[in-house]
């Protein structure tokens, strides 16, 4: 009785259970991600397709039913990128990113986030002091076309009515925030490119940034606007100006692994580097969009000192205990493994 079942069909009975497995931890796999899978089940998983590309050799060499064929040829093919690829999982990059690496690197930089700050601060208090001195060298360090009729030209009344002006439309808010991000992002993302030029251009982009912040500084300041402009400047500029030092700090970083390579090679230490300093670009351009949703709205409409003054204080607590304190638990934690 048993030669009279055929052989496709023996075969089949011995291997099907096999070869369901496989396919219901596939299924599993696609519908969510190889992670998901239970360690038994992962374990399983290279058996059981080993097992069913065995299968699959046979039943070719044996001429046996085509459909049999066909289903272990699309169940292999399966397995094979279920086990070779996973889904992303956004959520867990996001996490990992900004709740260990993003602020572990930039404490690794702390060294050249500190030169970039002081080079920026210099330069601010160059422009003030001589502008101070004389107002019109205000355009020494401010282009024309940046000022947009913020200069010693103009009266106290249009550089007020500067620090309030409303807008008139929503879209002439976001058209606004718009071109601040990509403007602010175009300087950030050259003080990180240049630092393979051996760190000079970041140098001199960090000091004259800082010098058109001294200088509009000193132009309110001689009109007893002070507090009122670094009220309408800082809510964004503490989260924009920060980007800016990081972008700076990766170019110096960059600079530093081709001047001074040690015992490692160039390359090797423009590898390593280089992986921190694009970690750290990465999240600075985030907070360039951030300071520019800050810039083309909540500034433009609010308008009360005290509660600019407010989110002031509270961005720079916020940013200080962020790269301070994230992840420095989970850091550790991955290096003592």
């Amino acid at each position: 009785m048993q030669s009279m079942i055929p052989p496709s069909v023996a075969f089949r009975r011995a291997r099907e259970s096999t070869w369901r497995e496989l396919e219901q931890l596939v299924a599993r796999a696609e519908n969510s991600s190889l992670r998901r899978l239970g360690s038994r089940d992962v374990a399983r998983l290279p058996l059981l397709y080993r097992s069913t590309v065995a299968s699959l050799a046979a039943s070719r060499n044996m001429c046996l039913d085509r459909n049999v064929v066909d289903y272990l040829e699309n169940l292999t093919a399966r397995a094979h990128v279920a086990m070779t690829t996973s889904k992303p999982n956004i959520k867990g990059a996001l996490k990992a990113f900004f709740g260990v690496e993003f602020p572990a690197q930039v404490r690794a930089l702390s060294g050249h986030l500190l030169a970039a700050t002081l080079l920026l601060f210099a330069g601010a208090a160059v422009a003030f002091v001589l502008t101070l001195d004389d107002p019109e060298r205000f355009y020494n360090f401010v282009p024309e076309a940046y000022s947009q009729g913020r200069g010693p030209e103009a009266s106290s009344a249009d550089l007020q009515q500067i620090l309030y002006d409303e807008g008139t439309a929503a879209d002439q808010l976001a058209s606004f925030s718009s071109f601040l991000l990509s403007n602010n992002a175009r300087i950030g993302m050259l003080c990180f490119a240049l630092g393979f030029a051996f760190g000079v251009p970041v140098l001199y982009l960090l000091f004259t940034n800082g010098m058109i912040i001294g200088a509009f500084g000193a132009l309110y300041h001689q009109r007893g606007m002070s507090g009122e402009f670094w009220a309408w400047m800082l809510p964004h500029g503490v989260t924009e100006i920060l980007a800016v030092l990081l972008c700076g700090a990766a170019g110096l970083g960059m600079a530093q692994a081709i001047i001074f390579p040690g015992r490692s090679t160039r390359m090797t230490n423009l590898a390593r580097v280089g992986k921190q300093a694009g970690t750290v670009v990465l999240g600075a351009v985030f907070m360039f969009f951030l300071a520019a949703l800050i810039e083309g709205f909540f500034r433009q409409l609010v308008h009360d000192v005290v509660i600019r003054y407010t989110v002031v204080f509270a961005t720079a607590t916020l940013w200080l205990a962020y790269f301070t304190l994230v992840g420095r638990a989970r850091r550790a934690a991955k290096g003592a493994q």
